[in-house]
């Protein structure tokens, strides 16, 4: 492509949070010009992500990814987004890779480029390129590591004097600490309480017993810029399990609402947890098979449903709760778990208290808006150094489509339940 004036490649704003939307307009091109647009980010652990969008230029030269139809790439149709929801690792990567974002600190570097043609432009000089800042902390938002009285984790406040309801966030079975939710919480008038609960490299998980979450939820209950009487709980996968269990369960926690995302309320799989996944307890259970070359653990949970079985009584808990499930989840059944635990709520006479979201082809990992989407990806066996693909299910358009619907109804559940007194107002 040679002309007088080189195109022009603009994002806007070329620095938000990563639930927030951008804009990415090309100009300068010559009319009917076929381009494809690129996004590329360098993880912290080093690997290269990508995705693409082929287009042709219109009548005036521009292209707006917002506006303008993708032709092919790693997305197709008119999507705002599909530059970062529709990253994948880069050809020749190591296999089972997830993007998560470590240090929530710093944001995700993303360069956005523009190429001539519709071919590989992996060995093309761009046209024109730009880096777009992609942050999960806000201006303002504090970061303070909790190590205290047997509690790992990190809180976030958010700017201002508050008061602010706060939210205790817990993540699934691959263990470790995960702010980057927590972090996101915050920037919308959360404290939030990222808990580290156990870490795939004990010997023997820590902290599945009820005083470290009882411990948890007085910190930021008791913190001096919280509403003691607004605390709410978000899990996601196995952190489901410990959400209903504290909600049902756990005399001294009365959480003013909770959010479940891809559901489980089975103490089977609790005792699996603390078994290491090593072993299955009962041959009927034994229902684990591959496809895709990665594990499916989906029909050893229905052999589970359909037998009677130790379940979280479900029944006690007396606050809002949101389940939200992917009908594709290959990890484990959660729109059927998801059916019990309101047949379990209705027999309490609590049905009303219920508000459920069930995506059509989203999988397990229903993430903040934007993620990429993982139908497989590694997992660390707790108490071993071994690691098996997983297939979480789920296809990538509409599981970022669940993602971006899911966060949006989160929040405005979030804030009905814990902001919605007219005396309650956070000054941020």
């Amino acid at each position: 492509m040679s002309q007088a004036v080189p195109p022009l490649l603009s994002v806007h704003p070329s620095r938000a949070l990563v639930d927030e939307k951008f804009s990415v307009l090309v100009e300068n091109l010559p009319p009917g010009c076929p381009v494809t647009i690129r996004s590329l980010y360098q993880s912290e652990d080093k690997d290269f992500w990508e995705a693409y969008g082929h287009y042709v230029s219109n009548h005036q030269g521009t292209v707006s990814v917002s506006e303008d139809i993708s032709l092919g790439g790693t997305y197709t149709g008119k999507e705002a987004m599909g530059l970062l929801w529709s990253m994948r690792p880069i050809p020749g990567s190591r296999k089972g890779l997830r993007l998560r974002k470590k240090d929530t600190c710093a944001p995700m570097l993303v360069t956005i480029s523009v190429y001539s043609g519709h071919e590989d432009v992996r060995d093309q000089a761009p046209l024109a390129s730009a880096l777009v800042e992609r942050w999960y902390m806000a201006p303002g938002v504090q970061r303070i590591e909790i190590t205290e009285k047997g509690v790992r984790g990190t809180l976030f406040l958010p700017p201002g004097p508050g008061p602010f309801p706060a939210m205790l966030d817990l993540w699934g079975g691959g263990g470790g600490l995960q702010e980057y939710r927590a972090a996101l919480l915050a920037c919308r008038g959360f404290i939030s309480l990222a808990l580290e609960y156990f870490n795939t490299n004990d010997a023997k998980p820590k902290g599945l017993d009820m005083k470290c979450f009882e411990t948890a939820f007085e910190i930021i209950r008791s913190h001096p810029q919280a509403v003691p009487d607004r605390v709410g709980i978000i899990g996601l996968s196995y952190g489901t399990l410990m959400t209903l269990s504290l909600a049902a369960e756990c005399p001294t926690i009365k959480p003013s609402c909770i959010v479940c995302i891809g559901n489980a309320h089975s103490k089977f799989l609790e005792e699996k947890v603390l078994k290491f996944h090593k072993e299955i307890p009962d041959r009927k259970y034994n229902k684990i098979h591959m496809m895709e070359d990665a594990v499916v653990k989906r029909d050893m949970g229905l052999a589970v449903l359909e037998v009677e079985h130790p379940k979280v009584k479900v029944g006690n808990i007396d606050c809002p709760m949101l389940l939200i499930n992917g009908t594709d989840d290959q990890n484990w059944p959660t729109v059927e778990v998801a059916s019990d635990i309101i047949k379990m709520m209705r027999e309490a006479g609590k049905e009303s208290l219920v508000t459920r979201l069930d995506y059509p082809d989203a999988g397990h990992l229903i993430e903040p808006p934007f993620s990429p989407h993982f139908r497989a990806a590694n997992f660390m066996l707790h108490g071993t150094k071994k690691k098996v693909m997983v297939l979480w299910g789920g296809k990538t358009k509409p599981h970022a489509d669940a993602q971006e619907d899911s966060w949006k109804k989160i929040l405005s559940f979030l804030q009905l339940h814990l902001y919605g007194a007219p005396s309650l107002k956070a000054k941020i």
